[in-house]
């Protein structure tokens, strides 16, 4: 077999692990050493009791078992299950580990004495740590199953002589002593309980120092702050009680999409208070003597929609963000010279925008990394689902449950988690003919040529109808400056053209996307929702594409065309309505797509089988508008703000409809990867290219003259160098800031430098998961043949027990022949 390991290895180390023929037959070489010690349960393998051969029928016995047994495991196990083994072989099947545990208690403690005499032996030597076996099993002295009064007394001496042992260990080895030992808790917690009980009263006998004590006492109450501070974290988990509400009512896949709004919330919370603490709120508290007088026309309702009028010269755009250093505690005096004022702090404003912005880019990609390489890491590890669904039956029931919600709850949990495991079990590849499969390869390659011309036909729409906007917003705003009373309402609300028929785009389409899925029949719920989430994606990539180059290629390449005065809050104005109707397109989506329809489907159609709720388009609909956020931070430092409200509303809403409208999957199957994939999908098409779009922007755009802190410059990472410089200028000895600027920030090189880096830490993480993935498979190999080996042992003493009785009637025989002859 490939990839077999053998029991002879070459590694040596100090670690015990399953591949050391050691550690292999620990249990078998101490059961016939410690077997030795007993002399009444000696196994007699050369002479045998006239009673027990009259016992045993010669003439029933066939051939080995191991001769009869075919090769096949299974039914090896059943010949093994169902042979007449003789005495002996039972005393040594009785005797083994896996035969004695539950049993033979005294057997155990007996094993647990030495084991432990052992450690103090090695820990007086000052051995190192890593040579006591970690996974070593118990080997059992030759107990029988039937125990007498003598043996009771004997292993109640036993047991106190372990307890004895273990108050002498220290405190970890003590512990991974107790838990390695196969008994029940409770019994376990009595000999911790024996053990403690005794360190204190000799603690009590003995004069301890009061610095001893002060400091066992310290070291009590921080492990006890410590593990009070760790369950006060885990109860503030955000929407824990819905969670686990939706996971047991319709599954893992449904989960992971609640799952990855939060985690998209908790990205916009970092952002928001990033911009908020360095931007918004300094230039709030201390904002200077505004040099733009702007006349603002109130349209309250549109406004709200259009994010202009009152909006525009506000917090919430670049253009309100002032150019100079900001001043705290300005106090002027006055004398012969003249005035003269004294500043307290100065606030750089340009230059705290250029760095918080970068600053949070590069945090969020940090943590965007090390969260998909963390996911990685739990989704694709080995777990059979044989495996899982067994520790799933007998060990996931938490018995600190007691409140008839929380045991509904959680049966509802473990009952979704167990019909997932069962239905991966039993999955089976269903097999079809050479023309079947012809037919369906015809029929998936239609399905993809309709899903990339329906795509392509709207990515053409979005960019022609965008450039015809374009054009009509020029001449609108020409007439408008000479006619200024005149169709300002028009105006406003022709700038919600473009973000509704995006909207509009990204709400029908999908549906058509399912319907030619549902014409493809894939068999498989995870299949399906792969094939849907790649359709989805390759829209909403190819639309924002288009509407970058909108933003950056006409409306910021020449803003005196549109008669802009400051072309980055219109990008971020727009930003703001895009992100806002798609806010009221999923809105119309959950009350059209899923409760009209459940109505329509009951009452009129007369079926009770409700809408299954669509993971890859509300996932694709929640990586869209978190891009739309991403691209606009730059432009509109409050839009994570936006972005937050509109998740908050988006959990509570979906949540109700889920559970009003929807149903679990026909299929149940468990998304172990669906969420990793999620945050994959986040990190490349959806970070990266918002973080290509904002540095090209600050690198190579030129900022408007008339507004926002980078007036004056001719890109914006000009404010950094700048300000290098003037520290260079007040400062010689700072003069390598200028050279290290240069390099670091100006060159594009340390940007592809820090993106490789990133890359070669995600490799190396997968690399590192597929090599545990593969020691998994190898040690799992192992131990079946480790069943294997045991099996093989036991057929051969019992063939050798075969032997002897075939032999032994013969010598009984013969030997009494000789004495009538003689």
């Amino acid at each position: 077999m490939a990839g077999r390991v053998g029991f002879h290895s070459d590694l040596t180390t100090d670690i015990e692990s399953p591949a050391d023929e050691e550690g292999v037959h620990d249990s078998f070489s101490q059961l016939i050493e410690e077997q030795s010690y007993d002399q009444h349960d000696v196994i007699e393998m050369t002479s045998l009791e006239l009673e027990e051969e009259s016992r045993d029928d010669v003439m029933d016995l066939e051939s080995p078992v191991y001769l009869r047994c075919d090769s096949e495991e299974p039914q090896q196990t059943e010949c093994l299950i169902g042979g007449r083994w003789s005495s002996d072989t039972l005393k040594v099947l009785s005797s083994m580990p896996s035969r004695t545990i539950g049993r033979s208690r005294g057997a155990i403690i007996s094993q647990y004495y030495n084991r432990t005499l052992q450690l103090r032996r090695r820990r007086q030597s000052r051995p190192s740590i890593q040579h006591f076996p970690r996974s070593a099993r118990p080997s059992i002295r030759g107990h029988r199953v039937e125990t007498d009064a003598d043996e009771r007394e004997e292993d109640d001496n036993k047991r106190e002589r372990l307890v004895n042992n273990l108050q002498n260990l220290s405190a970890s080895d003590r512990v991974r002593m107790l838990r390695a030992m196969p008994l029940s808790l409770a019994e376990k917690k009595e000999l911790r309980m024996l053990v403690l009980n005794k360190a204190e009263h000799s603690l009590s006998q003995n004069q301890i120092p009061c610095c001893s004590q002060l400091k066992y006492y310290i070291i009590i109450a921080v492990r006890h702050g410590w593990y009070g501070w760790l369950s006060f974290l885990s109860s503030l988990q955000l929407w824990q009680t819905a969670l686990k509400c939706v996971g047991g009512h319709f599954g893992t896949g449904v989960l992971s999409y609640f799952l990855f709004l939060r985690t998209l919330l908790f990205f916009n919370v970092f952002l928001f208070l990033v911009t908020g603490l360095f931007l918004v709120v300094p230039q709030a508290v201390v904002a200077p003597d505004r040099d733009q007088n702007t006349s603002v026309t109130s349209l309250w309702g549109l406004e709200v929609l259009t994010g202009s009028g009152y909006f525009s010269d506000s917090l919430l755009y670049y253009g309100y963000y002032s150019h100079q250093t900001l001043q705290t505690n300005r106090r002027c005096s006055e004398s012969i010279n003249g005035t003269s004022c004294e500043y307290g702090l100065s606030y750089n404003m340009p230059l705290v925008y250029f760095f918080t912005i970068g600053a949070a880019f590069f945090i969020t990609c940090i943590i965007l990394v090390y969260t998909m390489s963390k996911s990685f890491g739990r989704s694709f590890r080995i777990d059979k689902s044989k495996g899982l669904l067994a520790i799933k039956v007998f060990s996931s029931w938490d018995f600190k449950v007691s409140k008839k919600t929380s045991v509904r709850l959680q049966r509802a949990n473990i009952g979704t988690q167990l019909k997932e495991l069962v239905a991966e079990v039993n999955r089976e590849e269903l097999k079809f003919s050479v023309l079947q499969r012809l037919f369906r390869v015809f029929i998936h390659m239609l399905a993809w040529l309709m899903c990339l011309g329906s795509t392509l036909a709207c990515v053409l729409a979005v960019f022609y109808f965008s450039e015809h906007m374009h054009k009509k917003d020029v001449e609108t705003r020409s007439r408008t400056r000479m006619h200024s009373s005149d169709g300002v309402l028009l105006t406003e609300a022709s700038l919600l053209a473009v973000p509704v028929l995006v909207s509009g785009i990204n709400l029908i389409l999908p549906g058509f996307f399912n319907a030619v899925a549902w014409m493809e029949e894939y068999d498989s719920p995870s299949v399906l929702n792969y094939v849907s989430i790649s359709r989805n994606l390759l829209l909403k990539v190819s639309v924002l594409g288009v509407l970058c180059h909108h933003w950056l290629g006409r409306v910021a390449s020449d803003p005196k065309k549109l008669g802009l005065q400051c072309w980055e809050s219109f990008v971020g104005q727009e930003l703001y309505r895009f992100l806002l109707m798609d806010f009221i397109f999923m809105l119309l989506d959950t009350f059209f797509g899923e409760f009209l329809w459940r109505l329509f489907s009951q009452k009129a159609l007369k079926r009770k089988r409700k809408p299954v709720f669509d993971i890859a388009r509300n996932v694709l609909e929640l990586i869209y508008g978190q891009t739309l956020a991403w691209l606009g931070v730059l432009f509109s430092p409050l839009l994570p703000v936006v972005q937050i409200i509109k998740l908050l509303f988006f959990f509570y809403m979906k949540k109700v409809s889920l559970m009003m409208n929807c149903q679990a999957s026909g299929k149940p199957w468990r998304a172990s990867q669906m969420t990793t994939i999620f945050i994959t999908l986040l990190c490349f098409p959806s970070f990266l290219g918002a973080s290509v779009c904002v540095t090209y922007t600050m690198w190579m755009m030129e900022p408007s003259a008339g507004c926002g802190p980078f007036r004056g410059l001719k890109t914006m990472f000009q404010a950094g160098k700048r300000w290098v410089q003037e520290l260079a200028a007040q400062n010689p000895n700072l003069s390598w800031l200028v050279s290290a600027h240069t390099y670091l920030v100006e060159n594009p090189l340390f940007l592809f430098l820090c993106a490789a880096i990133f890359l070669i830490v995600i490799y190396f993480h997968s690399q590192v998961v597929d090599g545990q993935r593969k020691i998994i498979e190898l040690l799992q190999e192992q131990i079946e043949n480790e069943g294997g080996d045991k099996k093989f042992l036991i057929t051969r003493l019992q063939d050798i027990h075969e032997r002897k009785r075939v032999v032994s009637p013969r010598r009984i025989r013969g030997a009494s022949e000789d004495s009538s002859y003689s």
